[in-house]
């Protein structure tokens, strides 16, 4: 099943989808993070209203506008960026230890596909964008071990970990750079996680104006899955709602050479097999046209 945050009408629903063409509308949930809370079997209520995820009338939204807590991050979790992000900044990027890098992403509001990202062009020249497979805890996980971390994962989505590159390397750490509004667009929906065959392996790409930029599968990350959650929920409980982007692979914006960083007007794709595509567009300031 595909689980959509969607705009009907001006009205914000949760939905599902089999096809990812007609979503019906579960007004049993107010928003996305009760359905996680509640739990859901994948059905449909009877007499559920329907409609065609390309309507004029829908918008889809991220499926989590508002995460309960911070999205839980990995760092440097693909080799092949661990390369390209020392070769940017040796100091700021470097991971000389074997354990995973975890750091934390402040989301005031996470917006959905074909939405906006701002540039922040006052303090940021060097915006950069990282496709990230996420992960949706849907049940609250603590002292999981990796074997049994499938039966707490609700599902998977796509997380574009927008970030600051200037920010990161300025302050020497990585919240800053990566928490600014509008710096986690995250969509188009989030895919129930019996649509995969146990840990998902898929491809993962990015586009920038058409033009690829990544190329990997997820079975390239370092620390996989099942590590991931059972290192973190060795120490935290990882609540029905959480969200862990897992990780980026190369081809960034920071990795080229020279580097060619987002500019006003960009259109970002990213991609993920069997998930989607998260569409933004970047957007500098505009000058208010009634003075």
């Amino acid at each position: 099943m595909r689980y959509y945050t969607l705009s009907h009408k001006g009205t914000a629903h949760v939905a599902a989808s089999k096809d990812g063409k007609r979503a019906y509308i579960l007004r049993a949930y107010k928003t996305m993070n009760v359905l996680l809370l509640k739990g859901h079997d994948g059905s449909v209520p009877p007499l559920s209203e329907a409609v065609g995820l390309d309507s004029p009338d829908v918008r889809i939204l991220s499926p989590i506008p508002h995460p309960r807590q911070d999205v839980i991050c990995l760092g440097i979790n693909y080799s092949d960026h661990a390369k390209e992000a020392e070769s940017f900044d040796k100091e700021a990027f470097t991971k000389d230890r074997p354990e995973p890098i975890f750091f934390s992403k402040r989301v005031d509001y996470s917006q959905g596909t074909q939405d906006v990202i701002p540039m922040h062009e006052d303090i940021c020249d060097s915006l950069d964008y990282e496709a990230e497979l996420a992960v949706v805890i849907g049940k609250d996980a603590y002292k999981v071990k990796a074997e049994e971390a499938f039966d707490h994962i609700f599902g998977y989505t796509i997380v574009n970990d927008v970030s600051a590159r200037n920010l990161q390397t300025k302050h020497k750490q990585w919240y800053f750079g990566k928490s600014l509004d509008g710096f986690t667009p995250m969509g188009p929906c989030i895919v129930s996680k019996d649509e995969f065959d146990g840990i998902p392996e898929l491809d993962i790409k990015t586009y920038v104006n058409g033009e690829l930029r990544q190329s990997s599968n997820t079975r390239n990350l370092i620390t996989g899955i099942p590590e991931i959650i059972e290192v973190l929920s060795a120490g935290m409980t990882l609540s029905a709602g959480t969200v862990i982007a897992t990780g980026t692979p190369s081809g960034v914006a920071m990795g080229m050479d020279p580097p060619v960083f987002l500019k006003d007007g960009d259109e970002v794709i990213c991609e993920i097999e069997g998930i989607g595509r998260l569409v933004n567009r970047v957007e500098g300031r505009r000058e208010d046209s009634s003075k």
